[in-house]
């Protein structure tokens, strides 16, 4: 924003003049040059437009008219007797530097501001947390200013290059104050390790639970007075956790240690967002309090400056207000997905336990069915034992029939004698063959049944996976006893057709 302006205009008789006009916002008031048209030559009216605009030196002509007007806000910028080609400028040019005014104004308070403070700090022997904040304080206002584009480019960065070199020396004497504050707390460091020691030692020793938890307590509340540094703090506490952990667990058993789940951390960190939400609404609480102060103090202020600096302040505390709901919000947002993450880690707990129970009852029904499973085997063995036996003995009768004298040797009477031995002897091998046969077949469907009955009950605990398996198999067993039947019928068909063939061939001999 420039505080210089150039164009033509005419002076009381019409006469084309070249004007020139230049604010000084330190006095809040604007020189205005005239030059009439014989000395506003071509050449030194684009020196002003080209050079003296840009702040650089131009030798005026003899002839030029000055005159010095007080900048106001209502009244005209130029005197009534000079008119302008472009009135816009003019008013443009008007409410601009009345800002580039107001803005001068509030930076030399904020420079008298900051020189107070530069005063402060080199008398400081040591390093002031107090003073450190209220130098963080002053440029967080100014940086405030900056943002909202009160505060004009140069007066901006002339209070930030003196605001970093005050922040330098503050820096320099805080370097000090670390250095003797580690060396502190490296020293009590050291003290609260050797007491720890001798709890942990005498935890591994003895049983003495309750003066052993009193002594922890102790070194507690020890902990939170001492100096520490965050990384010594955070040493000191995860021992001195862990010693707590280790106390209830051997006095109480592993159930009374802090839960590790993830709901259980989530749980933990609801209740800490909880707390940092309480505080947030109290601290916007404070700052609407804050600004209902300011604005009861403007309607008492006195002077125009002093009203826009109250007025700046309640700009800052609202902005405050602003950032601090939007972080509010979120947090709000955060706290209402943390309870549907518990939810939903609290019901995949549930689930979890339930597919355990379900996977042990499944072991479970898996391995009585199995034992079933080998008992049915037995007792087919021993139906295959009978079905070898009858077979043993279908090949000694038939060892029998062939070795028989021929038609030609035997009579009649023991022909016949011997057909009724053959019809006695099938029959007989018939009946083993089918009481073995009927065994198999109420054995199978006995074992069908039971095995059935098992994968009913069992069905209901381990699911439809386990029923089907157990279907097959009672299908299968059906299946054996069917294909057993078959093979005795063949067999015993086979021995029919053989006898009668051995008749025929008798009958055949005798003719």
């Amino acid at each position: 924003m420039k505080n210089k302006l150039v164009l033509w205009g005419t002076n009381g008789s019409d006469e084309r003049i070249l004007i020139a006009l230049e604010l000084r916002p330190d006095d809040n008031k604007v020189d205005i040059w005239s030059f009439p048209d014989a000395v506003a030559t071509e050449e030194f009216s684009q020196q002003l437009f080209n050079d003296w605009r840009d702040n650089k030196e131009v030798a005026f002509p003899e002839g030029s008219n000055k005159q010095e007007r007080e900048l106001t806000i209502t009244d005209s910028l130029l005197p009534d007797d000079i008119k302008v080609e472009r009135g816009d400028l003019i008013n443009r040019a008007q409410t601009e530097w009345h800002f580039v005014v107001l803005s001068s104004k509030l930076a030399r308070v904020y420079s008298t501001e900051l020189e107070e403070l530069g005063t402060k700090i080199n008398a400081l022997q040591e390093y002031s947390k107090d003073v450190w904040e209220e130098l963080k304080s002053f440029w967080e206002k100014v940086q405030q200013q900056v943002q909202d584009r009160n505060l004009l480019r140069e007066h901006a960065d002339d209070i930030r290059e003196r605001t970093n070199n005050l922040f330098a020396v503050m820096k320099t004497m805080r370097e000090k104050a670390n250095e003797q504050f580690r060396k502190v707390s490296k020293e009590n460091l050291e003290k609260l390790y050797e007491s720890l020691s001798k709890v942990e030692q005498e935890l591994q020793e003895n049983f003495r639970f309750q003066p052993l938890f009193e002594e922890l307590k102790n070194l507690q509340r020890q902990f939170r007075k001492v100096k520490l540094t965050r990384e010594d703090r955070n040493k000191v506490w995860d021992r001195l956790d862990a010693a707590f952990k280790k106390v209830k667990e051997i006095r109480f058993g592993e159930e009374s240690s802090e839960g590790k789940s993830s709901s259980n951390r989530s749980e933990r960190r609801l209740s800490g967002l909880d707390e940092a939400i309480n505080k947030m609404q109290k601290s916007i609480e404070r700052d609407q309090r804050d600004l209902q102060g300011e604005n009861e103090r403007i309607a008492r202020t006195d002077g125009q400056l002093e009203a826009q600096i109250r007025q700046a302040k309640i700009m800052m505390i609202e902005e405050r207000i602003r950032s601090k709901e939007e972080k509010l919000k979120d947090m709000v947002k955060t706290r209402d997905s943390l309870e549907k993450k518990i939810e939903q880690e609290r019901k995949r707990e549930e689930k979890r336990k339930e597919e355990e129970r379900l996977k042990e009852a499944e072991k479970a029904a898996k391995a009585k069915i199995a034992q079933q499973i080998e008992q049915q085997k037995e007792e087919l063995k021993g139906m295959e034992d009978k079905l070898e036996k009858a077979a043993d003995a279908l090949g000694s009768g038939s060892q029998q029939v062939t070795e028989t004298p021929t038609p030609q040797e035997q009579t009649k009477e023991e022909k016949t004698a011997q057909s009724e031995e053959k019809e006695g002897m099938m029959h007989a091998i018939g009946a083993t063959l089918g009481e073995s046969l009927s065994e198999v077949i109420d054995t199978a469907k006995a074992v069908a049944k039971v095995v059935g009955d098992k994968i009913e009950d069992a069905a209901e605990e381990v699911g439809e996976e386990i029923k089907e398996s157990f279907e097959e198999f009672k299908e299968a067993l059906e299946e054996t006893g069917e294909e057993i039947r078959e093979v005795v019928e063949e067999v015993v068909e086979d021995l029919k057709g053989d006898e009668e063939n051995e008749d025929k061939e008798s009958a055949g001999k005798e003719d």
